[in-house]
C-alpha cells in the first residue's frame, strides 16, 4: 500500500519557482524586440494576467505528472441539476441518480486526481484510492472543476463514484464524445478503462 499523499510531498518548491521566474525571465529578454512598451503596460495592467500565465504552465506539468491538484469554489446551495447545468456539457444522465448525488461539504475544495493506465473495477478502485489517502470526490465538487475548466475534460476524462441507499455503484464522468463535451451520472459497476482519471479528496 502506498505512502498517504501530504502537502510537502506535492507541493512547488521555492527553489522550482525561482527556476521557473528565470526561465521565463531570461525568454522575455530573448523577445523583447517582439514587443511593444504601451501594449506591455497595457497586459500587465491586466487583472488575470497571473492566472493567464499559469494555464500553459499548468498544463505542461500535468502532461508529465501522474498526480493533477485543482482548487475550486463550490455551490452547494445549487440543486444537483443545476450543479451539472453550470457545466454547460451535454447530459446523459439517469434523473433519479442526480436527484440522489451526494452534496458534499465547504465553499472550496481540493480535488486530486490520479490515472492507473490499467483497467479497474468498482471495488479495486476504492483501494486505489485509500492507498493514496484520497475518498472519491463527490460530484459537486467534481462538476466544479469541470466547470472552471471546461477543456480539462478534453484530454483528461475524469469521474468519481459512490454507493447509493440500495449499495448500488453510481458515478459521475466528464470527457469529450464526438463533436461535444459531455456528462453522464448513472448507476454502474462496468470498471474503468485506462484513460479515466479519478477525482479524489483528502481523508
Amino acid at each position: 500500500m502506498g505512502n498517504p499523499i501530504t502537502p510537502s510531498d506535492e507541493t512547488m518548491t521555492d527553489g522550482q519557482i525561482e527556476k521557473a521566474t528565470d526561465i521565463f525571465r531570461n525568454t522575455l529578454r530573448k523577445h523583447r524586440k517582439e514587443f511593444g512598451t504601451k501594449p506591455v503596460q497595457d497586459v500587465l495592467g491586466l487583472r488575470t494576467l497571473g492566472t493567464d500565465l499559469l494555464a500553459p504552465f499548468r498544463k505542461c506539468v500535468e502532461a508529465v505528472s501522474n498526480l493533477i491538484v485543482r482548487v475550486v469554489q463550490v455551490v452547494r446551495s445549487r440543486t444537483p441539476q443545476e450543479a451539472l447545468d453550470a457545466t454547460g456539457r451535454a447530459q446523459y444522465t439517469d434523473k433519479p441518480v442526480v436527484a440522489a448525488m451526494p452534496k458534499g461539504e465547504g465553499e472550496q475544495a481540493e480535488v486530486v486526481f490520479f490515472n492507473l493506465g490499467r483497467y479497474v473495477s468498482d471495488d479495486d478502485l476504492e483501494k486505489e484510492y485509500e492507498a493514496r489517502g484520497l475518498k472519491p470526490a463527490d460530484p459537486y465538487s467534481l462538476a466544479a472543476v469541470n466547470e472552471a475548466d471546461p477543456a480539462f475534460a478534453d484530454e483528461k476524462p475524469n469521474s468519481t463514484h459512490w454507493k447509493d441507499s440500495e449499495g448500488k455503484w453510481c458515478y459521475a464522468a466528464f470527457y469529450r464524445g464526438v463533436g461535444e463535451r459531455g456528462l453522464s451520472v448513472r448507476r454502474g459497476d462496468r470498471g474503468w478503462v485506462d484513460s479515466w482519471w479519478f477525482a479524489g479528496v483528502r481523508k
